[in-house]
């Protein structure tokens, strides 16, 4: 009778043992759905290919660029409205998203140019004046990696300025840059050379952009396991979106030049070809070989309508060279 208590204590102990048990058993799965609907419900949240050709923007103050109105624009909208994923951490869902990181970097390359070529040649009085302070505050921050986040651990331990910081410090001067020039304190001269020497930058960026795609077809084309064909698809697709955005806003800015050198047809007809060009989205990108009976090359046909929209822009430069 002496060890029946005993007997009872063992049973209470190990009941309540098998009930702790149960509970992080029931625990570790609930914390492993989770995490396996973590990710995909994250990445289907964030994705987004925004390709939308009709996108618009406010119209600027009288006087002021509505190109750098649109290049501010399409920052605000990646960065903040959709949020920037080719910077987050492998524990954010946006990590395993990289459609759409190259698709945005492909942008901001575009942009970056622009910028420059902002600074370099309109922004200035014949090449004699100093490139404007906010357009080249611009430039060098978007030529700012893509994928930084707030730590880069690869130099220091310390916080560190993030790509998205950059970017909006790029549109909050490309704002400041329209504000002066709506106010007749910053230069945008709208002249045929400018926009001439403009459009030649884009071309030569483009066929650079072409020759990675080149590159890419010619080494890889026929793998079924060309993991990089989609990043090479995506990061051409955003820098063909960008400047069709760009060029879309360019010829409202440069109207005069056109029309006195009676070209708005063919200004059209590029703007419609960047406009095909910016809109390939296949739902798998393939890299198939070109003359393949049954699976398609994406790349190439994205470079078909890549090189077709820059012969098109060059043929807007021969007009602007007569």
């Amino acid at each position: 009778m002496a060890d029946q208590p005993r007997t009872l204590s063992f049973t209470a102990a190990g009941g309540a043992w098998g009930l702790v048990r149960r509970i992080g058993l029931g625990v570790a799965i609930l914390l492993a759905v989770a995490i396996g609907l973590y990710y995909p419900i994250g990445m289907l949240a964030l994705h987004t290919i925004d390709d939308n050709p009709d996108f618009q923007i406010e119209a600027p103050a009288a006087g002021a660029s509505r190109t750098v109105a649109m290049a501010a624009a399409l920052i605000e909208r990646e960065v903040d409205t959709h949020s920037w994923v080719a910077n987050d951490p492998f524990f954010l869902p946006g990590w395993a998203l990289d459609n759409m990181a190259n698709y945005q970097t492909g942008m901001v390359g575009a942009l970056s140019r622009f910028a420059v070529e902002m600074g370099d040649q309109i922004a200035r009085t014949r090449g004699t004046s100093r490139v404007d302070q906010d357009l080249d505050r611009a430039a060098g921050l978007l030529k700012y990696p893509g994928n930084v986040w707030i730590f880069d651990l690869s130099t220091s331990f310390a916080p560190t300025a993030s790509s998205e910081a950059q970017y909006r410090a790029a549109r909050k001067a490309l704002l400041s840059f329209n504000e002066r020039l709506a106010a007749n304190k910053a230069v945008f001269d709208r002249r045929g050379d400018n926009l001439l020497a403009t459009l030649d930058r884009i071309a030569a960026d483009l066929g650079s952009t072409a020759g990675l795609l080149e590159k890419q077809v010619s080494e890889r084309s026929g793998n079924l396991l060309d993991f990089a064909a989609d990043d090479v698809f995506y990061a051409t697709k955003g820098r063909l979106y960008a400047y069709f955005m760009l060029l879309r806003e360019l010829g409202k800015d440069f109207d005069r030049v056109i029309a006195e050198r009676d070209a708005g047809r063919v200004w059209t007809q590029m703007i419609d070809g960047f406009r095909e060009a910016a809109l390939l989205q296949p739902w798998v990108v393939l890299n198939g070989a070109p003359d393949s009976q049954f699976l398609p090359s994406h790349l190439a046909a994205q470079g078909f309508y890549l090189l077709r929209a820059r012969t098109q822009l060059r043929e807007m430069t021969d007009i602007l060279r007569k």
